[in-house]
């Protein structure tokens, strides 16, 4: 059984330092194609307490439904199924952060004690945020209301009532996002669908230009993580299954088909691929494509949610050598230094400085570095739009509710174009959240504003770059072994040795934790030379598998004999993938 060239123990390489880009950090890319639901979403859940509080005159609250009612931006990519366990998930983290931020603003007005415990929860709600993939915005939410609700002045007995606020805003914002499935109930495992398809035709393209390009490497990976994202969304509602779910699981196998054979016309066609994806646009009929027989489709499609790839425990995630962990150290000292750093500067907010620090960090130094940038560009153009609309969200009540609201609908649609032109809009709505307790100076606000935006991005990255993550290459070595394994089960299942759709849905998982571990670990500024030859080796031995496995004729044991003609197949086809 040929598999990638052993790990041997490499001698001491020296490390290096990697540059630090500027070209394209604030090129806008393209929308994200569900951009509107989270924007829509949010005005929705915020408008309802908002407008509520505005008929009671009790705008001073808001700051505590809003805490509920941002949560309304989480899980738009879920199938509703699993959308209702995540988002009241959401709601009940954010509960659990403004619970110890409300108790601690309570128990104590000491400034030094506040930014410590805002740097702890920072840290806690990035790593529980990466490690259960509860997806964007993230971290960002839970730590800007924790750290506004943190410096809020409170009274022990006052807690109870603004939490009950916050639980009413949750349980508005799960509304929210649970009302498309009266009206679309198979629209995420749709549109994940599409994405699939569209990924996979853009492979095909690129793999009939430059099969062993960079280019084609990239399309590749690119197009596997939609496919393994697509048959997540089709499997996350575990073993119901309906004939909508069953009809676009045949549409994720002709994108497995054509990510395995780029080349084989039948099976990689990019025009039909992207048909099938625009018939999956509204509430139609699913696309039904030809070449898949009834009686294979059970083992076929592999519908059982323990297919949809290896189940990894969260404390597994959190253990010791997790490369979750650098980043949370990450986290806890860049916030703690920024927000002891505004405090020496005499600013009176300092967890605006907290609250930037947090945002930076993402995978690796190099994306920190970015997002620092984009994060200045946009909060200093952001405090502009804030001098800009101030006059007329001063006029009254209403208008400053009515200002909220558009800037929260204009920060979702301009976020997945680019980081900077969502702060734009995020920058200004912040500045005047503060002021529904009380009108203050713009002129204040913004220069303390911009202070604590410079002093929480230089020293956030100054973090990231002093806390290095050197374990970034053992990942590496771990996700590479692990694709090898994953790959011997696969070929195992081939020889007819176990089962062939669980050892493909792994292998699947295993490739795209690969390409993740890969790229995590090439962005980090301070870090030994990296494997990359035997990554490239283990991802292309591990699509040929797959290849194999799409290829491989069905057939069940019968009468007839065609269980033992299928096996032999099955058995070329392995010979095949060896080679």
């Amino acid at each position: 059984m040929s598999s990638t060239p052993p790990s041997p123990h490499p001698s001491p390489r020296p490390a290096r330092a990697r540059r630090l880009p500027l070209a394209g950090v604030l090129r806008p890319g393209k929308p994200s194609d569900i951009w509107f639901k989270p924007a829509t979403s949010v005005v929705v859940a915020t408008a309802i307490p908002n407008l509520t509080l505005l008929a009671l005159g009790r705008l001073d609250l808001v700051m505590y439904t809003m805490a509920g009612s941002f949560c309304a931006l989480y899980t738009h990519n879920l199938p509703y199924a699993a959308r209702a366990r995540v988002l009241a998930g959401v709601v009940a983290g954010m509960f659990a952060s403004v619970t110890v931020a409300l108790v601690t603003a309570s128990l104590t007005g000491s400034a030094v004690i506040l930014v410590a415990v805002g740097a702890l929860l920072a840290a806690a709600q990035k790593t529980l945020c990466d490690a259960t993939r509860v997806g964007p915005p993230g971290h960002l939410i839970f730590t800007f209301i924790s750290s506004a609700t943190l410096f809020a002045p409170q009274t022990l007995g006052q807690v109870p009532g603004h939490l009950a606020l916050t639980l009413a805003g949750g349980a508005t914002a799960w509304l929210v996002g649970m009302a498309p499935a009266l009206v679309r109930p198979h629209g995420p495992e749709r549109r994940a669908t599409a994405r699939a398809l569209h990924a996979t035709a853009a492979y095909v393209e690129a793999a009939s230009a430059d099969a062993d390009g960079p280019g084609a490497e990239r399309a590749r990976a690119a197009a596997a993580g939609a496919v393994h994202a697509a048959w997540q969304s089709l499997l996350a509602t575990g073993a119901r299954t309906t004939a909508a779910r069953r009809a676009l699981s045949r549409l994720a196998v002709r994108a497995e088909e054509a990510l395995a054979e780029p080349a084989e016309p039948a099976a990689a066609d990019p025009a039909a691929l992207r048909s099938w994806a625009a018939g999956l646009r509204g509430t139609g009929a699913v696309p039904r494509p030809g070449r898949v027989h009834p009686a294979e489709e059970d083992e076929l499609l592999g519908l059982d949610a323990d297919l949809a790839g290896p189940k990894v425990s969260l404390w597994r995630r959190l253990a010791p050598g997790s490369p979750l962990l650098p980043i949370a150290l990450r986290t806890a000292v860049g916030c703690a230094l920024a927000g002891y750093a505004s405090l020496a500067l005499g600013i009176g907010r300092p967890y605006w400085a907290l609250v930037t620090a947090a945002s930076l960090y993402q995978a690796n130094v190099t994306l920190t570095w970015n997002r620092g940038v984009q994060r200045v560009v946009g909060n200093l153009i952001g405090v502009l739009a804030f001098a800009a609309i101030a006059p007329f969200a001063h006029l009254g009540h209403v208008e400053l509710v009515v200002s909220c609201l558009a800037l929260a609908f204009g920060a979702e649609a301009l976020i997945t174009r680019n980081y900077w032109l969502g702060s734009v809009c995020v920058t200004p709505m912040a500045l005047l959240v503060t002021e529904f307790a009380r009108l203050q100076q713009p002129g204040e606000l913004i220069l303390d504003r911009v202070v604590d935006t410079l002093v929480g991005a230089v020293l956030g990255v100054a973090a990231a770059v002093l806390v290095t993550n050197r374990r970034a290459a053992d990942h590496i070595e771990r996700a590479i072994e692990a694709t090898e394994r994953a790959r011997e089960d696969a070929e195992a299942g081939l020889a007819g040795a176990g089962g062939v759709e669980p050892a493909r849905r792994r292998l699947t998982a295993a490739l795209v934790e690969l390409r993740a571990a890969a790229d995590a670990a090439a962005g980090e500024w301070w870090q030994r030379a990296l494997p990359e030859q035997r990554v490239l080796a283990a991802e292309r031995a591990g699509h040929r598998t797959l290849a194999a496995m799409v290829r491989r004729p069905s057939g069940r044991c019968g009468e007839n004999g065609q269980g033992t003609r299928a096996r032999a197949g099955a058995a070329d086809a392995w010979e095949g993938a060896r080679a």
